[in-house]
């Protein structure tokens, strides 16, 4: 049989590596074959055409002991003499180049097609979140995106999409709320990671009755299994006892090196400035020492412009490498930015295991209008082969570090020495190619399913004329079913009709239990605004905002045209609700 050609064609190696990095591209596998650039048709055809050249002319005579013959790597059997005329190999080979041409139109058309289906993700627009945007949050999950950001309540909400641009409009759902008066007020930075199956929900808070911020302590959450949005109970305090004043503690997240976690903030140790501080975890929610050590310091100029600050530090891992990105500056002049450490060395909690670059790594664009971005996270596109940040900004010098702050997210990319490259703010409003991998339809509107009769929240008849009763119906996709949840950025969310663009409303803002619900006009009252509290399983009970009751089916009936009034919540499944992505 000869020595058989190497398959120039064969894919090269997508699978992640061992490491738990990016997959490689194929322009990092190199084939040696010189048709490797071909596609299988085009190589077939390559070697057709080249065999009937080939063919013996008559007359030709093969001496003995003939060896194949190789041609730029292809390899040619001499074949029996054949004394085949010119015009036959010319039909011959014809036909074989007008079959190939065929296939290879067809296989192209759909591997072009198939290519660009799977490049392309769903074009959006930054802001992602446009209100309460700041220190955000952002993971890829089970075909979803979950965004959390700091609320400076005590409540926390999370948004879900399955597209990147589906974010700004998704509703922002409670998943934590807290009563004790130690940590429920000025909720910062939350973050979640993953770990033996729940989730862990870190964040700061401090005392309502205390002046900003002194006070600030560091708490996790715990979920009840793999749903990111919960239901999360509280699981416990990480103080360090050598923090000053008394265990201050900020903008935590979790670092993972050797199989060991350790926990990376922001702090003072001995009278130092706000620093990164780092302390070994034994499990995600119990310090191993509560001794922190300061691995940075602001120290070089473009740390220290309107405050000395190092906060924020955000792991970040490729082919081995441990970074550290951290926001330098402080947070209410428009110069807060992004510095970076790499881990040189073997203890993550020596600081002379870390380097610092000079230089800040991603700052103020004022050609792009934006100002101080920083407190970033860093997500993966669907498919994994894209590198992403999520991170806050300004969009004037003069915005400060509150709720102005909006959340913006974009690709990055990998300098030739192994180490991140995050360009340069991008503008608001410029449409960008989303995640590559998404192929979900963006929601810009939900219908509001009631758990225990399976109906749809309905405007009875489309009515426009405010006052019209909003009754549950069976699901038929009709407008009069779909509402835009809209933030108030308040913690709160107000139900538009896509119809009628009017909202919900509890009539006169009474606040009895069998008050009923209807449509007004937009008048920016608490009774027209709602709270969003998860539940678990993708069910939400729907809490007025003057009330303080819940959205429920009267006495549980199931049929068509049922009314909806507010009650005291009874935790029954006629007053829960699950919020079905659609479109507008």
């Amino acid at each position: 049989m000869g020595v058989p050609v190497r398959n120039p064609w064969r894919p090269c190696s997508l699978s992640r590596p061992s490491d738990g990095n990016l997959p490689r591209t194929c322009d990092d596998e190199k084939l040696s074959h010189p048709l490797t650039s071909l596609t299988p048709q085009l190589y077939l055809l390559a070697e057709v055409t080249h065999s009937v050249r080939n063919v013996e002319h008559p007359g030709q005579v093969r001496k003995p002991g003939n060896e194949p013959l190789s041609r730029k790597g292809l390899v040619v059997f001499p074949t029996r003499a054949r004394r085949w005329s010119t015009p036959r190999r010319s039909v011959l080979l014809a036909v074989a180049l007008l079959a190939l041409f065929a296939s290879l139109l067809s296989v192209q058309t759909v591997h072009t097609a198939q290519s660009a289906a799977a490049a392309d993700g769903k074009p959006y627009t930054n802001p992602v979140k446009s209100q309460k945007g700041a220190d955000p949050w952002l993971e890829y999950y089970n075909g979803n995106y979950y965004l959390v950001t700091t609320s400076f309540t005590g409540e926390l909400t999370m948004r879900k999409s399955p597209t990147l641009a589906g974010l700004s409009t998704a509703p922002s759902v409670q998943v934590w709320s807290d009563s004790t008066s130690t940590r429920n007020w000025n909720m910062w930075a939350p973050e979640i990671h993953f770990f033996d199956g729940k989730w862990y929900l870190y964040y700061s808070a401090g005392p309502r009755a205390s002046a900003c911020c002194d006070d600030q302590r560091t708490y996790v959450l715990e979920s009840a299994g793999s749903d990111p949005m919960g239901p999360y109970t509280f699981k416990n305090q990480l103080a360090g006892s050598n923090l000053n004043p008394g265990g201050w503690l900020i903008d935590v997240s979790v670092l993972k090196h050797d199989n060991k976690l350790y926990l990376a903030g922001s702090g003072s140790v001995g009278g130092s400035k706000q620093s990164l501080v780092i302390a070994p975890l034994s499990n995600p929610y119990t310090l191993a020492s509560t001794t922190f050590t300061v691995i940075s310091s602001p120290t070089l100029s473009w740390e220290t412009q309107s405050g000395e600050v190092n906060e924020g530090p955000e792991p970040l891992y490729r082919n081995g490498r441990t970074f550290l990105i951290y926001s330098a500056s402080a947070c209410w002049g428009p110069d807060y930015k992004l510095g970076q450490l790499e881990l040189t060395g073997s203890d993550p909690l020596l600081a002379s295991s870390w380097t610092k670059k000079q230089t800040p790594v991603f700052q103020r664009n004022d050609a792009n209008g934006v100002y101080a971005p920083g407190h970033n996270g860093f997500f993966t596109s669907p498919d994994g082969t894209e590198n992403w940040i999520v991170y806050h900004a300004n969009d004037a010098a003069s915005d400060g570090c509150d709720n102005g702050r909006t959340t913006r997210a974009q690709k990055f990319t990998w300098n030739a020495d192994g180490t991140p490259n995050f360009g340069s703010p991008v503008a608001l409003g410029s449409t960008i190619a989303g995640p590559s991998g998404e192929t979900a339809t963006t929601p810009t509107a939900y219908t509001i399913v009631n758990r225990n009769s399976g109906k749809c929240l309905d405007v009875t008849g489309g009515g426009t004329a405010d006052g019209t009763n909003i009754a549950q119906w069976t699901c038929n996709g009709g407008a009069n079913q779909k509402w835009r949840i809209e933030d108030r950025a308040d913690d709160t969310s107000r139900l538009v009709n896509v119809a009628t663009g009017k909202v919900a409303d509890v009539t006169d803002c009474a606040s009895a239990d069998g008050a009923d619900i209807r449509q007004w006009s937009w008048l920016n009252n608490n009774c027209q605004k709602f709270r969003m509290v998860y539940l678990g399983g993708d069910y939400v009970r729907i809490v007025n905002a003057a009330t303080g009751k819940v959205m429920d089916v009267a006495d549980c009936g199931t049929a068509n045209g049922t009314d909806v009034r507010q009650w005291s919540w009874l935790n029954n499944n006629c007053q829960q609700w699950r919020l079905v992505p659609t479109t507008a």
